[in-house]
């Protein structure tokens, strides 16, 4: 493929994945980045998980680094920053692709504690990889961050916690954006729809207890578009176009991945 991306380097959060049998948003955007001849720094809080998405890229010729982290620890973001300058010199590319949703309900039955462990996780990560990552940013003058939010954030849903701190991503996202565009640095997110992913297949699949067959069949009817859900490559074009310098006038854009879902009514 074109290499849209030789020379930059890119942190992707979120690079292993949950085991199953299609590929994860994350290590998807990993892949599609060596590819396009990005050095990868893989960040995952499963070292193991990240090293299987760097043995991935080492097969095809490409450079990564696979480092453990706690995204949702300051400590652990900072580490990441430094590794990731320290390593290759500078920092260019961003994509903060850590989420969970789980056991997720509404406002009476949904415990506190998950709650505050969604939006840790999902929410208050991005802003502490954001806030260490920037700097080096705007030294060099340019950097691109990419955030992976959901359809959630703006499609009604059961689930309290994910939808809000999702929406929460795009508010971040569109902030940060503002704040850093005079500066060169680009702040933009993608809102995957239903995606046939590992997290979503083989988590819901066992969160619900049902077959995987019969949630993949349910979840294909729902996407407007002729073929069903999308993948995690879907997800990871997305991301390269918006990390790649074709994207060079666009920032504080949330951009819908989801097959025509949100446009979707009733």
């Amino acid at each position: 493929m074109d290499k849209r991306l030789e020379g930059k380097i890119a942190i992707v959060t979120g690079a292993g994945q949950t085991p199953g049998d299609t590929i994860g948003n994350g290590r998807a955007i990993s892949v599609l980045f060596a590819r396009a001849g990005a050095k990868v720094m893989l960040v995952d809080l499963r070292l193991d998980s990240a090293q299987e998405t760097q043995a991935m890229i080492g097969r095809e010729g490409g450079e990564s680094i696979a480092f453990a982290a706690d995204v949702s620890r300051a400590e652990d973001c900072r580490r990441t920053a430094e590794k990731c300058a320290e390593t290759y010199g500078r920092i260019d590319i961003l994509v903060n692709n850590v989420g969970i949703g789980g056991e997720d309900r509404g406002p009476v039955d949904l415990k506190e504690e998950l709650w505050d462990r969604i939006f840790r996780i999902n929410l208050k990560s991005m802003f502490l990889t954001c806030k260490y990552v920037l700097p080096y940013m705007e030294k060099q003058g340019s950097g691109s961050i990419v955030n992976i939010s959901s359809v959630a954030a703006v499609c009604a849903v059961s689930m309290l916690a994910y939808k809000t701190s999702k929406a929460g991503v795009n508010a971040l996202t569109h902030s940060v954006a503002m704040k850093y565009a005079s500066k060169g640095i680009r702040v933009n997110c993608i809102m995957p729809g239903l995606m046939n992913t590992p997290m979503a297949i083989e988590g819901f699949s066992r969160l619900l207890g049902i077959n995987k067959e019969d949630l993949i069949q349910a979840r294909n009817s729902r996407v407007p578009l002729k073929g069903g859900m999308g993948s995690g490559w879907d997800t990871a074009y997305a991301a390269l176009f918006l990390a790649s310098d074709e994207a060079k006038f666009i920032t504080a854009a949330v951009l819908p991945v989801d097959g025509g879902q949100c446009a979707k009514i009733g």
